[in-house]
């Protein structure tokens, strides 16, 4: 991914998420354009594989502690075995916003996201003004990514507030965990970043710190249980509330935040039911696949979804029905939408 892009996005998360309120029902356009912001083409169109060959879906997940890396090397490993036109590889990266930054330059075609950030890609808002995609699509939405707050039970962390003026594991400027923080601390009346000593790290780095009592609190995003968190709710530490107010603020002018419940017991040392926002993880792809892989992919998805979803629990339990709900409005690939009217779902 280009480090021009990356600093743009860091330079717009400095300037604040905050500057324009998204609408709900924005998020239906639809666009035939593969260009970016510049008008000019991001990649060249994908082709449909002659026959006897197969397509390369390069699939970008997260860092290789996260969840996500795990659930994209599954789903590679899925397609491998059951779609002949393709050849699917998963890769570590950044995470959500350089996924979406690859698939819209053309260096991958496929790969997961919070539906905020595909939104924010396929509108060209927020950090993604000059570096928009508008031809994104979805695949599939899948789990509820929920926000994980840690505090060491040394520092006095117990609500969102508490944080000012502590040592907070915030990720990496331009982010999608970073504008987490952001909108968050600022709906809970923090100055971002401000009113806190911020550390700029990954939440695999934040975890080692947690455990060596270095930094007070971090922000971790992804699904439950995550391995950073259990590690440091091992190590003397605890997840704090996210209060309802600061949800329905947040709800209030985005589209894509739910009320998510954490149950007692799912991490080490947990014995209460911990309160958070969540946002909803979409697969999404280039808008140029063609139709016929992208509908055999989304075919073997959810054909093979408990098989999936035994070796990765953010995979268990989900439903065709609920792969089109809750995704901001981003429009399905030609190819999943086949799919899914199929099946009856549309």
């Amino acid at each position: 991914m280009k480090k021009s892009f990356l600093k743009r996005l860091a330079a717009a998360a400095l300037a604040g998420v905050f500057s324009v309120a998204l609408l709900a029902g924005c998020g239906g356009e639809k666009s035939g354009s593969s260009s970016g912001g510049s008008g000019k083409p991001v990649a060249q169109t994908q082709q449909a594989p002659k026959s006897g060959e197969k397509m390369k879906i390069n699939f970008p997940t997260a860092s290789a502690s996260g969840a996500l890396y795990a659930v994209g090397a599954a789903i590679c490993n899925n397609w491998n075995q059951t779609v002949p036109t393709v050849n699917a590889a998963s890769q570590a990266s950044a995470g959500g916003i350089e996924n979406l930054g690859m698939v819209s330059d053309g260096e991958a075609q496929v790969s997961i996201a919070i539906s905020s950030n595909v939104y924010q890609c396929m509108n060209g808002t927020e950090g993604f003004t000059d570096h928009a995609y508008k031809d994104i699509k979805a695949v599939a939405g899948l789990y509820l990514n929920p926000n994980q707050v840690v505090a060491t039970d040394k520092s006095g962390i117990n609500t969102l507030t508490d944080v000012k003026g502590k040592h907070f594991a915030v990720a990496s400027a331009g982010s999608s965990v970073y504008n987490e923080c952001m909108t968050h601390f600022t709906a809970a009346g923090l100055k971002f970043p401000d009113d806190i000593n911020a550390e700029f790290i990954n939440f695999t780095g934040a975890s080692d710190m947690l455990q060596n009592g270095t930094i007070d609190g971090a922000w971790i995003m992804s699904g439950a249980p995550a391995s950073a968190v259990s590690q440091a709710l091992t190590s003397k530490c605890h997840l704090i509330d996210i209060d309802d107010k600061v949800i329905s603020e947040l709800q209030s002018k985005y589209p894509w935040y739910v009320k998510y419940t954490i149950p007692a017991g799912t991490y080490p040392n947990q014995e209460k039911d911990v309160k958070t926002s969540a946002i909803k993880m979409v697969m999404f792809c280039r808008g140029d696949l063609p139709e016929e892989v992208v509908y055999q992919m989304t075919k073997s998805f959810w054909e093979h979804i408990d098989e999936l979803g035994a070796s990765q629990k953010n995979l268990k339990g989900l439903k065709p029905a609920d792969a089109v709900k809750d995704i901001a409005g981003i429009p399905l690939h030609k190819g999943a939408e086949k799919y899914y009217k199929e099946i009856g779902v549309l």
